[in-house]
C-alpha cells in the first residue's frame, strides 16, 4: 500500500456548508500526506516524517483508537510496518485534520476492515474528532484529489473545470484555530439570525458564480470568479475571520496586483487564496493551484 493523500483548498463556501450550502472544492497537490504500508507480522510499528511530525505523531494515534473502537478491533491486532510523511501544515485551512483522518480511513480499508461503501461517513466521523460536527467537505475532497462541488450530506459532483484560472495560495503568517471560528459564526446566528442567513446566502451565491465561472471558460468566466471571490471574502469579514494578520496579508496581495482575495478555511489566519491575471511577482510565496 502506498498512496498520496492531497490537501484542499475551498473557493466557495466555507462554514456556510454546514448548513447545507454547497461548496466548490480543489485539491492542493503540492501540499499532501504520504501513507505507506508493510504487511509483516511483527508487531505493530508507525513511522513518521515531514512537516510538523511531532504534531502528527501525537494526534495519528487518537484517532487510530478512536477507528479501532467503532470498528471493534483493538491495536494488538496490527502488524507491520505503516509510515506516513506530511507535508500539510496545521491549522492553515488546507485540511490536515481530514488528510490524517483519510490515511487511517485508507489504512484500514487496505486491512479489509472498512468497506469501500463506508469509508466517507467512517473518515467524517472521526473528524468529529476535530470539528465537534464535521460537515464532510474536506473528507470528500481529500478522498476525491479532484474538484468538487459539495453539498451535504454526502452529494460530491466532479467539476470540469474548462480553463485554467491563474489561482495562487499563500500563507499569511498565523494560525487559525477552526473551533474558535465556527463558534464565532454560530453565536451570530444566535445573535442576529436575519443577518446570518443573509450570509450564508451571499455564499451560497458566490459558490454559483465560481461553479459556473469555472464550467464556462476564461472569457465567459473570468469577471464571475472575481466576483465569487470577493463575494466569498465579504462573508468572512462580516463573519468578523479576517482581522490581524489575515486582513494584512489580502491587502498586500491586492497591493500588488492580484484582482480576488479571501481566507481558504475556518479563518483568523492561514492560507488565502488569490486570483491574479496574468503571473505574479509577487513578496509572498505563492503555491499555484494545478488542475
Amino acid at each position: 500500500m502506498n498512496l498520496k493523500i492531497f490537501g484542499k483548498c475551498i473557493i466557495a463556501g466555507e462554514h456556510a456548508v454546514i448548513r447545507g450550502s454547497p461548496a466548490i472544492v480543489l485539491p492542493v497537490k503540492e501540499k499532501f500526506l504520504e501513507i505507506s504500508y508493510n504487511n509483516t507480522p511483527e508487531e505493530f510499528k508507525v513511522e513518521f516524517e515531514g512537516l510538523m511530525k511531532e504534531d502528527l505523531s501525537l494526534v495519528f494515534f487518537g484517532v487510530l483508537e478512536k477507528a479501532l473502537k467503532v470498528i471493534n478491533k483493538k491495536h494488538s491486532d496490527l502488524h507491520g510496518e505503516l509510515k506516513l510523511v506530511n507535508s500539510v501544515p496545521v491549522g492553515a485551512g488546507l485540511g490536515a485534520s481530514a488528510t490524517l483522518c483519510v490515511a487511517v480511513g485508507r489504512f484500514l480499508e487496505h486491512l479489509g476492515w472498512v468497506s469501500s461503501d463506508h469509508l466517507y461517513e467512517f473518515c467524517r466521523q472521526l473528524e468529529n474528532l476535530f470539528h465537534g460536527e464535521s460537515s464532510g467537505v474536506d473528507i470528500a475532497s481529500t478522498m476525491m484529489g479532484r474538484p468538487i462541488e459539495f453539498q451535504r450530506p454526502s452529494q460530491i459532483t466532479e467539476i470540469n473545470i474548462n480553463w485554467k484560472p491563474k489561482l495562487y495560495i499563500s500563507y499569511c503568517g498565523q494560525r487559525g484555530m477552526t473551533s474558535e471560528c465556527v463558534r464565532l459564526v454560530k453565536d451570530q446566528w444566535l445573535r442576529n439570525e436575519i443577518e446570518a442567513s443573509k450570509i450564508d446566502q451571499d455564499m451560497k451565491e458566490s459558490v454559483l458564480l465560481a461553479k459556473k465561472s469555472l464550467m464556462s471558460g476564461e472569457k465567459e468566466g473570468f469577471l464571475d470568479l472575481i466576483e465569487s471571490i470577493n463575494k466569498a471574502r465579504s462573508c468572512y469579514e462580516r463573519w468578523g475571520l479576517t482581522a490581524g494578520a489575515l486582513d494584512i496579508h489580502m491587502k498586500k496581495l491586492t497591493e500588488e496586483g492580484a484582482l480576488a482575495v479571501k481566507p481558504t478555511g475556518s479563518g483568523r489566519g492561514g492560507y488565502v487564496i488569490s486570483l491574479w491575471r496574468s503571473e505574479p511577482n509577487s513578496s509572498f510565496d505563492l503555491i499555484p493551484l494545478k488542475f
